[in-house]
Order: C-alpha cells, then structure tokens, then sequence
C-alpha cells in the first residue's frame, strides 16, 4: 500500500484548500450528490460530507480505499458510499451534481484523465451537472540552464578511457521529474507556450499532440523542455505546477535535448510534443525540437520518444 504517497497528497495545503474551495461554491447543503473518482484516503469524499452533500459516491480500485472506509466510520461520515473498482468498469453507476476527480500526476494525463473523465461526464454526472475539474491546460518552456544535462550526461565522464555513449542516449530519451527555477528558462517563464487543452465538457481523445515556437531576441542555449499544467476548477480558480507559482507536492516534467541546441538572435526553436495515456498501454511520449533561421529554412531537428530509452 503506498501510504507514504497518499501522505504527500494529504499535506499538499494548496492541493487541498483549492479542492475545497471548488467544492464549496457549487455543494448546495442537503441537495446536491458529489461523485469523487479515485478517492484514495477519502479526502475530497470527506470534504464534500463536511459541506452539506447529501450523498456522496467515492470510488477507489486500490487497497487504499480500505483505509478510507476506516476513516470514514472514524470520522462518523455516513452519507458516504465507497464503491471498490474503477469508475470506469461500473455497471449503470450513480449519477451525481458534481463530479471531482484529482487523478492528476506530474505529466497530467499519465493517471488517464481523459479516459475517466470522458466516460465520468456521460454515465457519472447528472445533466447540467459540474465537473472538477472543468479543463486542463499544459505548458512547455525552453531549459536554458545545463544542470539536468549535466545530471543526465555523467555517462560522458566515467573515464578510464571507456565509452558509454549508448547510455547517455537512453538517459536522455527520458522524462524526469524535476523542480525547475524560473531562472533555468527562457525569459525566466513568462514565455511559456500552451501546447496542449483538454475541454472536459466533450470528448477528448487519449492521443494529445501539440507544438510551440519560441524567437530567441539574443543567443541562446536550450537543453531540453520545461512541461507543466494548470487545472481550472472553477470560474476563477486553478491550481497550477507552474514553476512560477506556489510549489505544489507535483514537480514539473523535464524532456531533454539529445544535443544542447544553439540558438542565434532571430532564429526560432520549434517543439512537437506527442503524447498517449491509457489504462491498458501505459503513457507514452515522444517530442521534436528543431531550429528554423532567419531565412525560415529548418537546421538541427532532434526527435526522442520513451521507445529509445529506458524508465529512469
């Protein structure tokens, strides 16, 4: 049972108060019924008890759910009813006001947010009903600052006149999770590109792809991307990995270049960034950067995917 990682989630203070505040402005006390879709320790669910719903459906296909039925009798929450299993495998499931899933990871889609919130929105949630959250948003950034591939290129420094160039490349066709400073990114952040939008009030497709460019105003060095999401759990109300905003217990996602890239003022970077979740094949991802000059003519294309390489 991994309690040690549904500890992280419980003391994420910003994880947890804006869950709270999405739920407490749309919970109508004694009226509305809230479906919480991968509850682990009963967090949301309990939540949701505390501000008046009448009924409460959280469901949890891992062990730890039966932590949260001990929670649930601890806490005296009986209008609570835990349904062991995936959301997605439930026969005629009842329907909610709300539905709140937090199945988010540090690559957003890696828990199939997509999966379960396509099928959450046609069986699990009433008409007109709300679901938490609404969107998600992901980003991408140029790394301009080398300490995750001098991190990742300790292959080049074994010495003793041995070559381990095979290893490096595998290191590097990897997605790693990292907290990066807003100083390790072009234009400190602020440039940062959207490059992907799942609306969760239509279908979204499993497959997710998008690109984003950048004109480099001086010189410049890129080692990799930067990729993070914004949640939108209400009107005005997110929650963000962004590395420019309050530090979350998610860290943002860093795609490394096989070839640090050298930019001159004026020329573009272009990334592609393809990617696939689902529950039966596991996330894939593969992205492209490449440099385009002044004159529009593309230079230095690198492509790396997951295939390439081995899970760090």
């Amino acid at each position: 049972m991994k309690i040690e990682y549904h500890r992280t989630l419980v003391g994420d203070r910003v994880r947890v108060a804006a869950f709270h505040q999405a739920l407490e402005r749309v919970i109508v006390k004694g009226q509305s019924v809230v479906v919480d879709i991968g509850t682990g320790t009963g967090l949301l669910a309990f939540l949701a008890a505390k501000l008046g719903a009448k009924k409460v459906y959280a469901y949890e296909m891992n062990e730890i759910g039966a932590v949260a039925e001990r929670l649930k009798t601890l806490n005296k929450l009986r209008n609570i009813e835990l349904i062991p299993g995936r959301s997605t495998e439930i026969i005629d499931p009842p329907r909610g006001d709300i539905v709140v899933t937090e199945t988010l990871g540090n690559f957003a889609l890696e828990e199939f947010l997509v999966e379960t919130m396509n099928d959450a929105r046609t069986r699990h949630m009433k008409p007109g009903g709300v679901l938490i959250p609404g969107n998600v948003a992901q980003f991408a950034a140029p790394v301009t600052a080398p300490r995750l591939r001098d991190e990742l290129t300790v292959w080049d420094r074994v010495g003793y006149g041995l070559d381990f160039a095979p290893a490096r490349v595998m290191s590097l066709n990897n997605v790693y999770i990292r907290t990066l400073k807003p100083a390790e990114l072009l234009d400190k952040g602020k440039s940062a590109v959207r490059w992907d939008f799942a609306d969760f009030s239509q279908p979204n497709r499993m497959a997710r792809k998008g690109d984003a460019q950048w004109q480099m105003k001086s010189a410049t060095t890129v080692y990799g991307l930067a990729i993070w999401w914004t949640a939108a759990l209400g009107a005005d109300l997110a929650l963000t990995t962004s590395p420019l905003a309050e530090a979350t217990h998610w860290e943002q996602l860093y795609f490394p270049a096989l070839e640090p890239l050298e930019l001159a003022a004026g020329e573009t970077l272009l990334a592609e960034i393809r990617t696939k979740s689902s529950e039966e094949a596991g996330t894939d991802i593969a992205w492209a950067m490449a440099i385009v000059n002044a004159k529009g003519r593309e230079r230095g294309r690198q492509a790396l995917s997951l295939t390439k390489g081995f899970l760090p």
